[in-house]
């Protein structure tokens, strides 16, 4: 059983649903990086999902986007993320999937890929623009490697792919609640619970709903509606993005603190802050 496996089985087992926060890699920079990890660890992440910073980012709305764009603006390059990696995941009890393109992946080899995130520590990979037709040629090499590499379930997805994907996809399914990018939303798409019905009907693997999800009460009705996971990202970037990487870090906590909370079963038993 895989680290991510392992980790919502546990979930599974105490009627939880996971937090999977989302940050981009060297924005501000990558000391600030590293400590963001290791501060979601300690507020209530349960699985950590970590964006490498990319040119064309096709999937990402403007938050993300821009925090990219500062990345790299910066200098900011994979080599620097795993090395900040290896020497961070040591002390997180989440585990770390990299959320990466396609193309840097071709560009360095897969196997070599491979083999450089999994020396880092990272347990899994999402690929946004990895379609399911080619998808056999990188999941085979990371199944081998210990790597799960979850594949997304779109919106518009047909009842025959959604069951592929869910059948393809390892660790758990990634759903995407709307049509387009990455970005804050006030309100979840109502046909998100008529697609976690789906997907369940097909697979009894863990389903992870993103994009949109920004506030505890959003993430709160995901729960409610019988998804493993919310996992949250703009609403992340634009915290830590906003005034000194000091009061960033304080905002990522307290945030992250506030989702997990909303999330936990509610058996009538108080919800205690997990210490910063």
């Amino acid at each position: 059983m895989t680290a991510i496996s392992d980790r919502f089985e546990t979930l599974r087992r105490n009627q939880e649903c996971a937090l999977i926060p989302f940050i981009t890699a060297g924005d501000p920079d990558l000391a600030t990086t590293a400590a963001a990890l290791q501060i979601l660890d300690r507020n209530g992440a349960d699985i950590i999902e970590l964006g490498v910073p990319y040119s064309d980012p096709l999937a990402d709305g403007p938050v993300i986007q821009a925090a990219a764009t500062r990345a790299l603006q910066r200098g900011t390059n994979l080599d620097q993320v795993l090395e900040m990696l290896q020497a961070t995941t040591p002390k997180l009890r989440s585990p770390i999937i990299l959320f990466n393109y396609y193309n840097p992946i071709l560009h360095r080899g897969i196997d070599k890929f491979l083999q450089q995130i999994a020396a880092a520590g990272v347990a899994g990979l999402v690929v946004p623009d990895l379609p399911l037709e080619e998808a056999a040629g990188l999941l085979q090499p990371a199944s081998k490697i210990g790597i799960d590499l979850t594949l997304l379930v779109a919106p518009t997805s047909s009842a025959q792919r959604i069951e592929a994907i869910a059948r393809a996809s390892q660790g758990f399914i990634y759903l995407v609640s709307v049509t387009g990018v990455t970005g804050m939303r006030s309100q979840i798409e109502a046909r998100v619970p008529d697609l976690l019905q789906k997907i369940r009907g097909v697979t009894d693997k863990p389903i992870g709903v993103g994009f949109g999800i920004s506030e505890a009460s959003q993430a709160q009705q995901m729960r409610e509606w019988g998804a493993d996971a919310a996992i949250v990202g703009s609403a992340f970037v634009k915290r830590l993005a906003t005034g000194t990487p000091e009061q960033g870090l304080n905002a990522i906590a307290e945030f992250c603190q506030s989702l997990k909370a909303a999330i936990k079963k509610t058996d009538g038993s108080k919800n205690t802050p997990l210490d910063d």
